[in-house]
């Protein structure tokens, strides 16, 4: 079944394009194609009701047990593609908004674009240019109509790309938490607990976005070629990788375009509790050992 998803979906927005382009199709070819994608769906919906159902016998909630029967109805790498360009369209609507995700009031939003956003702009004016280019030198119509189309959604995935990035940005929770993110495609949530040290470190590692060079080891999360703080944890933390692979760190090292207040704040935020818990024992002691009543 997913074999013929990966097939047919492709066929029908090929379908699709002809149609807006002013070709010709037979109608057969019509009626066959629609009654197959209608069929497909008619089945994913049979194997959805019936793991949602199995998954409430087991005791499931509504919600989980509808997370977990299209989890296995639909093939697990085009879910997670579909999930990663809804959130970035919706960060495009938060960036015309000046909404950030995950931000709340007494957390520390420290922005990691500054090396990238030269790139992404230079790759959204190439992107506009070859659309431009291509429907001045193509004379054929459908051929034509698929780029164009084809180059839009490619502007309109860049310009999402980049919103995702600038809505989600790295924060450091009011409790000592941190969250480490790049857009939309990656998310690791690291407790106060699991945070043993961190520091300003710039560093220019080889190799692509995200990078692990042993289980449980060390994880660099790339920005521009470049990481600027290493953060230590007590602990394997778990991560999850844009295609759905998991993965444990013990070290992240990760881009800020102020390393040096992220990391400030961290380190604030976790001395805060220890010498709050010194000045009572020294209330209580009277500084001299000993021990006395506190009001």
């Amino acid at each position: 079944m997913n074999k013929v998803l990966w097939v047919m979906v492709p066929a029908e927005i090929t379908l699709v394009v002809c149609l807006l382009a002013g070709v010709d199709v037979p109608a057969p070819v019509i009626w066959t194609a629609e009654a197959v994608v209608l069929t497909l769906v008619a089945v994913e919906a049979v194997l959805v009701r019936r793991h949602y159902k199995a998954a409430r016998l087991a005791g499931a909630e509504r919600r989980a047990a509808l997370a977990r029967a299209v989890e296995a109805a639909v093939p697990a790498t085009a879910l997670r593609l579909l999930v990663n360009e809804a959130r970035g369209v919706t960060s495009l609507v938060r960036w015309v908004a000046r909404r950030r995700h995950g931000v709340r009031e007494g957390d520390l939003a420290a922005a990691y674009t500054g090396p990238q956003t030269a790139m992404m702009y230079g790759l959204l004016f190439v992107s506009v240019i070859e659309t431009v280019a291509l429907a001045m030198l193509i004379p054929w119509p459908l051929v034509h109509m698929i780029l164009l189309v084809l180059d839009v959604y490619g502007v309109l995935m860049v310009l999402a790309l980049h919103a995702a990035c600038v809505t989600r940005p790295h924060v450091v929770g009011a409790d000592g938490s941190l969250r480490v993110r790049w857009g939309a495609l990656f998310d690791m949530r690291i407790g106060s607990g699991q945070i043993t040290s961190a520091r300003v470190e710039r560093r220019y590692p080889d190799g692509s976005l995200i990078r692990i060079d042993e289980p449980g080891g060390t994880l660099d999360l790339i920005v521009g070629g470049q990481t600027t703080v290493r953060v230590e944890l007590s602990e394997p933390v778990g991560f999850v990788r844009p295609m759905g692979a998991r993965g444990t760190a013990t070290v992240v090292r990760f881009h800020a375009d102020d390393p040096a207040a992220l990391v400030a704040r961290l380190t604030q935020l976790r001395t805060a509790p220890a010498e709050a818990q010194d000045g009572v024992a020294d209330r209580a002691t009277g500084g001299d050992g000993i021990v006395r009543r506190v009001a």
